[in-house]
C-alpha cells in the first residue's frame, strides 16, 4: 500500500519556526488567521490563547469583515504587546496603482489596528491592469515610509512572482501567500520550488480546506498509522516543505489544541511521499 524505494519531492524541513525569506528573521511555521470569522469575541479569545502558545503571526486584510478583522488583531496586540505579534495585513490591488495610494491604505489599516506599522505588508492579489513593477514599487514606498518593516505579496504564480522580485529596487520580497494543501497541490509543481531558490517564503492559505482534509481517505490513512488527527497531519506535510508556512483560522478552544499538536514532530519520508500521491 505504502509507495517506497523513492524520495520525497522536497527535503523534510523539521522546524517549527521557518525563515522570512532572506531576512534572517523566523516566524511560526503555522500563523494565525481572521478570514471569514463568525463570532469576533470567540476569536479575540482565541487568538490571545494562540499567541500565549508561541503561535504569534496574525494574518489579516483590509477586505476581512471590511476592517473589522483588523481591529480584532489591533485589540489583541494591545493586550499581549505590540512586540509579541507579528502582524500581516494585505491590501487590495488598486491601492498599488501610486506610491501615495498605498501609504493612505496602509495608513488606514494601521488606524484600524492601533499600531504605528506592520510587520508585513502584501498586495492581495495582483492587479492585472497595473504592471507588477507599479505595484512593487509603491510596495516598496509604504516600507520606505517606516509604515511595514516587510513587503510581499499573495495570489502570485511562478512567473508573477518572479516579476516582482525583479522589480524590488531596495527592499525584498519575503512572502507570497498562496492556497495549498495536501490535497490542492498545485503550488508544488513550480511556484514552491520558485520560492526555494528565490528565498521567498511561501505562506498556504486554506490549507485545511474548510475542513475537507478529514475526510479524504488517505489523510485518514495516515492519520491512523502515526496516531495524529487528519487535520494534524494535512497541517505536518504542508509545514514539511522547505520555505513553507500555514496559516489557518478557529474560533474554537479545542480546534486550537488539535492545531498546536502538528508541531514537534513530522511525517516520515515514506508517508509524505505516499501522500504526494494524493
Amino acid at each position: 500500500m505504502w509507495r517506497v524505494g523513492s524520495l520525497p519531492r522536497f527535503p523534510i524541513d523539521e522546524s517549527d519556526t521557518k525563515p522570512l525569506g532572506r531576512t534572517g528573521e523566523k516566524i511560526p511555521a503555522i500563523g494565525m488567521g481572521t478570514w471569514g470569522i463568525r463570532s469576533y469575541a470567540s476569536a479575540e479569545e482565541v487568538l490571545l490563547a494562540a499567541v500565549e502558545r508561541g503561535l504569534s503571526l496574525i494574518d489579516t486584510a483590509e477586505m476581512y469583515g471590511e476592517g473589522l478583522a483588523e481591529e480584532l488583531v489591533g485589540r489583541v496586540a494591545k493586550q499581549v504587546g505590540r512586540d509579541r505579534v507579528f502582524i500581516v495585513t494585505k491590501l487590495r490591488p488598486y491601492h498599488f496603482a501610486s506610491a501615495d495610494s498605498a501609504v493612505r491604505a496602509t495608513e488606514a489599516s494601521c488606524r484600524r489596528m492601533g499600531v504605528s506599522y506592520v510587520d508585513l505588508l502584501l498586495i492581495h492579489w495582483p492587479e492585472e491592469t497595473l504592471p507588477i513593477h507599479v505595484q512593487v514599487r509603491s510596495l516598496e514606498a509604504v516600507a520606505d515610509r517606516g509604515l511595514a518593516r516587510y513587503i510581499g505579496v499573495s495570489n502570485f504564480n511562478a512567473s508573477q512572482l518572479r516579476e516582482a522580485v525583479e522589480s524590488t529596487s531596495k527592499h525584498e520580497i519575503v512572502l507570497n501567500q498562496v492556497k495549498y494543501s495536501v490535497i490542492d497541490r498545485k503550488a508544488e509543481r513550480k511556484l514552491l520550488p520558485l520560492c526555494i531558490e528565490l528565498g521567498v517564503t511561501m505562506q498556504a492559505y486554506t490549507p485545511l480546506e474548510r475542513g475537507r482534509v478529514a475526510y479524504d481517505p488517505k489523510v485518514i490513512e495516515v492519520a491512523q498509522k502515526v496516531g495524529k488527527t487528519p487535520i494534524q497531519v494535512a497541517l505536518n506535510y504542508v509545514i514539511s516543505r522547505p520555505m513553507t508556512t500555514a496559516v489557518v483560522k478557529t474560533e474554537r478552544m479545542n480546534h486550537l489544541e488539535e492545531i498546536l499538536g502538528a508541531l514537534g514532530w513530522r511525517l516520515s519520508a515514506e508517508l509524505i511521499e505516499y501522500l504526494e500521491s494524493l
